[in-house]
């Protein structure tokens, strides 16, 4: 990837990275383990970002 991104492309990767962390460890205990996983996890290595 080219090491100058535009603003627009970066706030992008920005929305990306927040979206792949886990679920916290409050929202498990208040749903009783009803909600562990999430959805929107990904590998950095396996799947591509469509970014722009």
């Amino acid at each position: 990837m080219a090491a100058r991104k535009n603003t627009s492309r970066k706030k992008r990767l920005m929305k990306k990275t927040r979206q792949n962390q886990p679920v916290p460890a409050w929202v498990i205990i208040r749903t009783s383990r009803k909600v562990r996983t999430n959805p929107k996890r990904r590998l950095w290595r396996r799947s591509d970002v469509r970014v722009g």
